[in-house]
């Protein structure tokens, strides 16, 4: 199922050592206010805590009791409360609510407020005009990456997505560079940078900045990471927008994938109770089929379970030494295997269960029609039906989205007619969701201009208005051209099969849609760094966003030119390490599977980092207009990665972020945490 990595293949930098030293200073913050205390956590900062120091930890380092911030704590005896927050302005008024009552009270303490994964001004502004700045402590916790898996890295940062790619916000710039200034201390020097799009721009000149001021001691080690590939979230939008079919995705769009692990529900498990599974390389179940297509999981599984039965039935002819080797060495692994193998069972069953209700094929051949551009109006007529049969918000919203961006944007009359039935059918409240996928440019508009001639007035006056649709598809398919169209038939993201596509056996990237669409950012990975002797093709002008190869030499300079690269260069120091890909925005399950098929054609071990968010699966179209569209707090970005450069290949996909906001120089700007 799952393929295995070649025996020349490098070997994978350890990324414990970023979780040891997330612990040594949390410790270290923590000890710096001795004696018993309380502490105050935030909610999205409580699953990656507990990744890094968990509670027996915490007690260890006379941790009292835990709070979970915006809970009123209850009357407490302790004489120290510290605060582990997010730098928001509505956290340090809570804050400040605390400080103030005490104050009311005549109850003294101490204080100390802990910023992850760094301190703002304006968050000190607002404890000072609340009255209480004089009465803490305020320390950063640089948390800046959290491995994920073997070949995941995280930045967990919930609010990133929305922040920069709808706010314009770009405050979390200077993170991202912080934590490329990690990885390059601890396993660089880089070999080579390439980025595509605004944020990632910035992100790499403020890392020059820093390294340059910093004068690392990096230089002279053998490179354990080769090359970084920092990609902006709306370089491809459409990926992240189609159905994932890949087991690791649809357990994601199902129940949510939160820090790399999942929360399965009495559905799953069969009992009254939830069980919080860990998803990553050391379950042995679900590292055999997180990349499969769905379609092949449930035979899988039913040739587990007959497997581990055959092992349990070793036992009837055993004698007492044997029994007692098999109760020792293989009884605990063979029970822990079959519990898990029942969580997964049932959790197919439970994605059967919801998919059949939403009409999954259905929409997979609406996806897969608007992808490669055929029967238009018959997908868009599926899109109206499936609002007006009130399926799923989201879902509706994202097959909009999809058919937005890869038609360039929508004609005025199915616009509005869709808006108008959406409207209708889940609440006005949504006109904001309209308005803010709007800005992002995920559910567009096209002007009068693209789409009405002079032709197209005089016929529509002579046929009734029905034929007047037809005919106005017709001149607009002929009037203008799909950016998407554009670049997908120059990189040939629409795979050309001649009979049926093998899911069993795929043949490239693209099976983790069903056969119907590589992954746009993967794509360009492969172009970008093609196996040894064969010649890059020049993919820069079809980008997005410009496309930009930048050499990382042992001391950059600060006027280092970052032109684009129609031809590769000699390889780099490090050309033979695992390679880092990051979008910054967050990335799709189907993505990061990609970028991790393709180590097998090189031959190496591609590491996978994130700005943001969960493994999530990086975030699915679902979460992305969750996170991005609507009310609610962005989910954050992932990091992706590049593999070496000897080879072969294989299967595993990724997500990113960014937006055409406002032109502040990164970490130079004002830093406003969002209300």
């Amino acid at each position: 199922m799952a393929f295995a990595g070649r025996r020349d293949a490098p070997e994978a930098p350890d990324f414990g050592i970023l979780k040891r030293l997330a612990r040594d200073q949390l410790i270290y913050l923590l000890e710096q206010l001795p004696g018993k205390k309380d502490l105050f956590i935030e909610a999205d900062l409580m699953s990656p805590l507990d990744r890094i120091a968990n509670v027996s930890i915490l007690k260890q380092h006379e941790v009292d009791k835990l709070y979970k911030v915006e809970s009123r704590p209850a009357p407490s005896s302790s004489d120290q409360f510290c605060f582990l927050v997010r730098p928001r302005i509505r956290t340090m008024r809570y804050i400040a609510d605390i400080v103030n009552a005490d104050k009311m009270s005549g109850r003294s303490r101490k204080y100390k407020i802990i910023f992850s994964p760094q301190k703002f001004y304006a968050c000190e502004m607002v404890l000072e005009e609340e009255g209480v700045f004089g009465d803490v402590t305020c320390d950063e916790w640089s948390f800046y990456l959290l491995p994920l898996d073997e070949d995941i890295i995280s930045m967990e940062l919930p609010e990133f997505f929305r922040d920069y790619f709808l706010e314009g916000d770009h405050r979390w710039i200077n993170s991202i560079a912080r934590a490329l200034q990690l990885l390059n201390s601890l396993y660089g020097p880089f070999g080579k940078v390439y980025g595509i799009g605004r944020c990632a721009k910035m992100s790499y000149e403020l890392w020059r900045d820093l390294e340059e001021e910093s004068e690392g001691d990096s230089q002279g080690r053998k490179p354990e990471i080769g090359n970084i590939f920092l990609m902006d979230r709306d370089t491809d939008y459409v990926t992240a927008l189609c159905s994932q079919v890949v087991y690791e995705g649809l357990v994601d769009d199902t129940f949510r994938i939160k820090c790399g692990s999942v929360d399965f529900g009495p559905d799953v498990t069969s009992s009254d109770k939830s069980i919080k599974v860990l998803l990553n390389a050391q379950d042995k179940v679900f590292s055999q089929i997180r990349n499969e297509h769905f379609s092949s999981v449930f035979g899988f599984l039913s040739q587990k379970s007959r497997n581990l039965q055959a092992q349990y039935d070793r036992r009837r002819g055993m004698d007492i030494k044997q029994m007692k080797n098999f109760v020792s060495q293989e009884l605990k692994g063979l029970k822990q295997e079959h519990r898990l193998l029942s969580l997964h069972i049932g959790a197919c069953e439970s994605i059967m269960k919801k998919k059949t209700k939403q009409d999954f094929q259905e929409m997979i051949k609406a996806e897969h029609s608007l992808l490669e551009g055929f029967d238009i109006r018959e997908s868009t007529s599926f899109i109206e039906e499936h609002i007006d049969r009130q399926v799923s918000p989201t879902e509706s919203l994202r097959l909009m989205c999809l058919l937005s961006l890869t038609e360039n944007g929508l004609v005025p009359k199915d616009y509005r007619s869709l808006k108008t039935q959406y409207l209708q059918s889940y609440g006005p409240e949504h006109l904001l969701t309209f308005h803010n996928l709007k800005r992002m440019g995920l559910l567009t508009e096209q002007s009068a201009g693209e789409t009405l001639t002079a032709v197209e007035s005089k016929v529509s006056k002579l046929v009734t208005d029905r034929a007047a649709g037809k005919i106005t598809d017709a001149f607009n398919s002929l009037a203008r051209k799909s950016n998407f169209r554009a670049i997908s038939k120059k990189l040939g993201l629409i795979p050309r099969v001649d009979g049926e596509y093998d899911l069993k056996m795929p043949r490239d990237m693209a099976y983790v849609f069903s056969g119907a669409y590589v992954p746009l950012s993967c794509k360009i990975i492969e172009q970008v760094r093609p196996p040894i002797g064969v010649p890059p093709p020049c993919v820069s002008p079809c980008a997005p966003a410009s496309f930009q190869g930048v050499r990382w030499g042992p001391s950059p300079r600060a006027g280092a030119p970052a032109g684009p690269e129609p031809e590769l260069l000699p390889r780099p120091p490090g050309a033979g390490a695992p390679g880092l890909a990051g979008p910054g925005g967050g990335g799709a399950a189907a993505q990061r599977q990609r970028v991790l098929s393709l180590r097998q054609r090189r031959g190496g071990q591609p590491r996978l980092g994130v700005p943001a968010r969960r493994p999530r699966r990086l975030p699915g179209g679902l979460h992305l207009l969750r996170d991005g569209g609507s009310a609610v707090p962005g989910e954050g970005a992932r990091v992706q990665v590049h593999l070496p450069d000897h080879g072969h290949h294989q299967q595993r996909p990724h997500d990113g972020g960014h937006h055409r906001g406002q032109g502040v120089r990164p970490g130079r700007g004002p830093q406003t945490p969002r209300q």
